[in-house]
């Protein structure tokens, strides 16, 4: 009898201790609201996108994301309908996971603007334009029990690297270069430029 009780004893630990490390990973799935710079060097402003992301922890430290924004604005006279289409793909680095984990994160963007002449309700002409660029950024996830997380970040996208001028936006990487880099000093040009900036918002549900 005690020889059962304690290979019951072992069963059930084994059990649990290889279901913690799953009960970290997991795919989910949800939506998020973003507000998108397009050029941080005119001073543009933000436009608001809605959209999707799919998230998937491969291990309690790295994730991938693939996102899918929309925003559709028809000018006053309701001749011009611009839709703009932002497609990313991101690879997540949880150097401390727990409830509260900040990541960075960095990967691949397609972006797709499109703007359409309108007639009435006919559409009479459309031009599409496509661009393909880099993005890096920074952030944090709350786990709200095990199938639910609300996360937030920042992204700059179309980074360069590489003989550009570095990062001077009002963000922390600009701090950094102001408070550490000269503007003169060759340390500067290790840091990218990028055109333009996004803050995301969303929530995950997780299976």
């Amino acid at each position: 009898m005690r020889s059962l009780t304690r290979l019951t004893t072992v069963v059930s630990l084994l059990v649990v201790g290889s279901a913690s490390p799953c009960a970290a990973q997991g795919v989910g799935v949800g939506g998020r609201l973003s507000m998108v710079r397009g050029d941080v060097q005119t001073d543009t402003s933000a436009e608001r996108f809605t959209g999707g992301h799919l998230r998937a922890w491969l291990s309690k430290r790295t994730a991938l994301e693939v996102s899918f924004d929309r925003r559709v604005q028809t000018n006053d006279t309701l001749t011009e309908q611009v839709r703009d289409y932002p497609l990313q793909a991101s690879v997540l680095l949880a150097p401390v996971p727990s409830t509260f984990s900040p990541y960075v994160l960095g990967g691949m963007g397609w972006y797709t603007h499109k703007v359409e002449q309108l007639a009435g309700n006919h559409r009479i002409d459309s031009t599409t334009s496509r661009r393909v660029g880099t993005h890096a950024g920074f952030g944090a996830e709350l786990r709200m029990g095990r199938h639910a997380a609300f996360h937030a970040d920042y992204r700059y996208t179309f980074l360069r690297f590489g003989g550009s001028d570095p990062i001077t936006a009002d963000t922390i990487a600009g701090a950094v270069s102001k408070s550490h880099l000269t503007e003169t000093g060759s340390g500067a040009h290790f840091l990218p430029s990028y055109q333009g900036s996004m803050w995301t918002t969303g929530l995950t549900v997780y299976f």
